[in-house]
């Protein structure tokens, strides 16, 4: 499966448009990375818990998003958007979308 954010693959003909697809991810962010986030917060420096759970969240949004592309027969996703968005009562939720264009190549 390709995933790419244009709106083509180069060198390959668009022969049809299957649908658009999603793919959603909504994870739980712990006490622990909390804790440490907000230790970095006031020293700097960067959050590689955050990131990890971010790289991890991003990743399973797309692989879902190919799933659903390959159910529909493509071989493609094309102009794929990630949008990330904090959830919850004390924003502990983190949701990540994956959306694309399910296309057939030649």
């Amino acid at each position: 499966m390709i995933l790419t954010t244009t709106p083509s693959v180069e060198g390959r003909k668009i022969v049809e448009y299957k649908g658009i697809v999603f793919g959603e991810v909504v994870a739980g962010v712990n006490f622990f990375k909390d804790f440490g986030a907000g230790i970095r917060n006031i020293i700097g420096g960067r959050s590689s818990s955050y990131e990890g759970e971010l790289i991890e969240a991003r990743e399973s949004a797309l692989h879902e998003l190919s799933e659903r592309a390959a159910k529909l027969g493509a071989d493609a996703v094309v102009g794929i958007d990630i949008d990330y968005e904090v959830l919850g009562e004390a924003n502990g939720m983190l949701m990540v979308t994956a959306s694309g264009t399910a296309v057939k190549l030649d």
